[in-house]
């Protein structure tokens, strides 16, 4: 009935609107779908030529005569012009819409004051043979899988293989092919995720009649998924000039799908979409209803989507079984057959992904600073050689270090072409006011270019000759050691006039402390002890993470503010240093604020959560989230798998500690993903959802099983025999509330006297191992977690029982004093 509902609310929606009448057919179709399936019955020949009608042209509906803007919707992220500055100005990201280079060749009535603002002297041309394009998901919908199977079909045309006969493929060739290639760091091999973007390089011969066996240089930029890694995506955007948006057919858009869309069409990007894992059978009744496809058709419509970018391409297909269609009916076909043949039916290889790159996604859009311009550049796009005389710019996405070749930089081309040995020189990245001439990016220093390289795959290859020309997307060596991510290269003797400007990023959300470890057990087990090493690694750090900002504590000058993103963010930045030999202590992270500047009052982050459970434990999430969390439950639904679906709106400091607490109630059932939304008033005081205490060792040694034994019975243990312990360090949860003093080294005692339990065989269940960003959300505030490169453990901040002692009956009497005011003044109002 909910369904029905909604589908209802279209229909009026498109009335509303005065659109096509298809938007109301298509509605209506859903509706009879939703009806009969309601009321037992089936769709009827009508209902399916409407939806069949709708998914051949969609976009029709849409041409509303109503103006959009872009910040008309209240789903719009806070965007922010540097990662330092707190302060929201929607107005300035507006502005700003040109950074993509792309965006400026799709916006064509600029006005005079705007195009002052920009303070460019340059038009756009286009770059013919030359598709740049970005892979975009929420994380495990598909996109790595998805770029291996782009990498070998154009490794195949070129190499004259018909990748559509899969038997030609032997054995061994199919047991070698190396399954998530992009995934290539070692945490990402472990973990399964991407952490950052990265590009590669096809050389694809495409067998469609429009190119006539034409070959294109297509650079793939596969992108991570999680939002805590979300700036990974917004620093590539801009060297990109369209988005395939893989989606999940059988789960359809999720939390990171909405931000990496709204980012991709808030630039001018063009999209394609791909609905993959086609062939899966919860996938099968979401494709045969359109709901995955209604539910995208709304997220466009929210997120104010263009006319032009609203007629974006469906693709319906699996990147695990190689294959792509845009028909529905061929992709439910061999859903339902089972087959694996590719080519029959009209389903294909994934050369129908790339194809369809070819011709939706324009070809790079390049500065042009000579005469002529955009009048040109849509008649006919220019070859890589008609911009050699142009001044020569490059934006730094990557920076790196090598130690055969030095510095290297990882970028767009937008203007001219270099070649090794030219000379270059470095532009700053204006910070603050883009638009501020006081603030313009300044000269840095010199170097000469050593060499000039693609990435294909993952292996970086010289480019013969070493000439990347506008457009391209490579790696230069020798650039100079003070390079920055959004930097700006250009040529001493052709100088471009600025520096290219690049999109703002969403601010971190959370801090934590890092300094060095303090502990009884220091520089025991790692080689990297000093504090001032840990900041210099730190510092090293933002040169690439562009989403991570280090400053110098102004509490304590030995220990170092990290802001980031979120708890995983942060965990895999300490999980990479730990393997390198650093030991240190991270304090308990704290929600970043900031200040109205309207209103004066206290702002906080406010995210998106989208938690997929049992509907046995549908309300245990509800009550988890809206109590001391101060969340708000959005929206809720039900599929007929017995599973729920419920959006909330949750303060970020009410997500802390959730993922491990929401896996224990749900017995590991809750899939929850979130995303930034924007900042709001301050939620007040907010619980910790757990009431439990701490089991703290106040002996030191190796625990024994003697003694873990009998303090199993207290609480859950984090130790097992043999870790050596220290006073003041966390060995378990207690079950009660408040900490609870225990020695956990305690040994059975060695005399003559026999018990009736002397011998007793003991048993002891596994403890409770946590990883690094487990315990960022776990630990209570007078607590840190001591880092080495063999073990991770959680201790109190002050070893001393004594001290520990003292301040709590301090804190108690404050408390108690806050209380008595209150009462006080309580009683004085009535």
């Amino acid at each position: 009935m909910m369904v029905c509902q909604r589908a209802l609310r279209r229909a009026l929606t498109a009335q509303k609107r005065k659109s096509s009448s298809l938007r109301t057919q298509c509605a209506r179709a859903a509706l009879a779908r939703c009806c009969a399936s309601t009321h037992g019955g089936g769709t009827t020949v009508e209902d399916n030529n409407y939806l069949a009608a709708f998914r051949s042209s969609r976009t029709v509906s849409y041409l509303s005569s109503e103006p959009t803007s872009l910040l008309s919707s209240a789903s719009h992220h806070t965007l922010y012009s540097t990662i330092s500055n707190h302060e929201s100005n929607p107005l300035e990201w507006a502005a700003v819409r040109n950074l993509s280079s792309a965006a400026e060749a799709a916006d064509d009535s600029i006005d005079e004051e705007d195009a002052a603002l920009s303070n460019t002297s340059y038009t756009i041309q286009r770059r013919r043979g030359i598709r740049n394009v970005a892979i975009v998901a929420h994380v495990d919908h598909g996109k790595t899988t998805l770029v291996d199977e782009l990498l070998k079909v154009a490794a195949a045309s070129t190499d004259q293989v018909n990748t559509d006969d899969k038997s030609q493929l032997s054995d061994a060739d199919a047991e070698t092919e190396p399954e998530r290639l992009m995934d290539s760091g070692e945490l990402e091999k472990e973990r399964g995720i991407t952490i950052t973007s990265k590009v590669t390089r096809l050389n694809y011969s495409s067998d469609d009649g429009d190119f006539d066996g034409e070959s294109h240089v297509i650079n793939v930029v596969d992108t991570p998924g999680h939002a805590d890694f979300a700036g990974e995506v917004d620093r590539v955007l801009s060297t990109v000039d369209g988005v395939v948006l893989v989606v999940d057919a059988g789960e359809g858009p999720k939390s990171q799908t909405k931000y990496v869309l709204s980012r991709a069409l808030s630039l001018g990007l063009v999209p394609i979409v791909v609905l993959n894992k086609a062939d899966r059978p919860e996938s099968l009744g979401r494709l045969e209803g359109g709901e995955t496809e209604l539910e995208l058709m709304d997220l466009f419509e929210s997120l104010d989507a263009t006319a032009e970018q609203m007629e974006y391409r469906t693709l319906f297909g699996s990147a695990r079984g190689g294959w792509v269609t845009e028909d529905v009916d061929v992709a439910l076909d061999m859903a339902y057959s089972g087959s694996s043949e590719i080519g029959g039916g009209g389903a294909s290889s994934m050369r129908g992904l790339l194809d369809a790159i070819l011709k939706d996604i324009p070809a790079p859009a390049v500065h042009w600073y000579g005469e002529g311009g955009d009048d040109e550049a849509a008649s006919a796009a220019k070859d890589a050689d008609d911009f050699a005389s142009e001044p020569f710019s490059m934006t730094a996405t990557t920076v790196g270090y090598d130690p055969f070749l030095g510095r290297t930089c990882t970028g767009r081309v937008y203007s001219g072409q270099i070649s090794s040995g030219d000379s270059i020189t470095l532009l700053r990245r204006r910070d603050g006011d883009l638009f501020d001439e006081s603030s313009s990016g300044t000269n840095g220093p010199m170097s000469q270019v050593s060499g000039v390289f693609a990435t294909v795959g993952v292996s970086r290859v010289p480019l013969d000759p070493p000439v990347a020309h506008a457009g391209d997307i490579v790696t230069l060596t020798g650039v100079p050691e003070s390079m920055k991510v959004g930097d700006t290269l250009t040529t001493t003797a052709n100088m471009v006039p600025n520096a290219v400007d690049t999109p703002p990023l969403v601010p971190p959300t959370l801090s934590c402390l890092f300094g060095a470890n303090n502990g009884p057990l220091s520089g025991l087990e790692g080689t990297i002890v000093a504090s001032s090493r840990v900041r210099a690694r730190l510092v090293s750090e933002t040169d690439n993470n562009v989403t991570l900002t280090v400053e110098k504590s102004d509490a304590d000058a030995e220990k170092t503010v990290v802001l980031g993103r979120g708890e995983l963010q942060i965990g895999i930045l300490v999980e990479q240093m730990r393997r390198e030999g650093f030991e240190m202590i991270i304090t308990p992270p704290q929600i970043l604020t900031t200040t109205c500047p309207t209103t004066g009052k206290k702002l906080e982050p406010y995210e998106e959560v989208i938690v997929d459970v049992d509907a046995d434990y549908s309300g245990t999430v509800v009550n988890t989230l809206t109590g001391s969390r101060k969340g708000i439950l959005v929206e809720m639904s039900d599929d007929s798998r017995g599973k729920t679906r419920m959006r909330f709106e949750v303060p970020s400091r009410g997500l802390l500690g959730f993922g491990p607490e929401i896996a224990t109630v749900t017995r590991g059932t809750a899939v929850m993903h979130h995303c930034y939304i924007e900042d709001r008033e301050h939620a007040g005081v907010m619980g910790s959802g757990s009431d439990s205490g701490r089991l703290v060792s106040n002996a030191s040694g190796k625990a024994t099983l003697f003694a873990l034994e009998s303090l199993s019975a207290r609480g859950t243990l984090f130790v097992a025999p043999g870790d050596v312990v220290y006073p003041g360090m966390v060995v378990g949860e207690n079950a009660k509330s408040g900490d609870l003093e225990v020695n956990p080294v305690r040994a059975k005692a060695t005399n003559n006297m026999r018990t009736q339990n002397k011998e007793e065989k003991m048993y002891l269940s596994p403890p409770r191992r946590m990883s690094v960003e487990e315990l960022i959300g776990y630990m209570n505030e007078d607590e840190v977690i001591e880092v080495t490169p063999k073990s991770v453990r959680l201790r109190k901040l002050e070893l001393d029982a004594g001290v520990r002692e003292r301040a709590a009956r301090s804190r108690k009497k404050q408390l108690d004093a806050l209380k008595q005011n209150n009462k006080k003044g309580s009683g004085k109002k009535n």
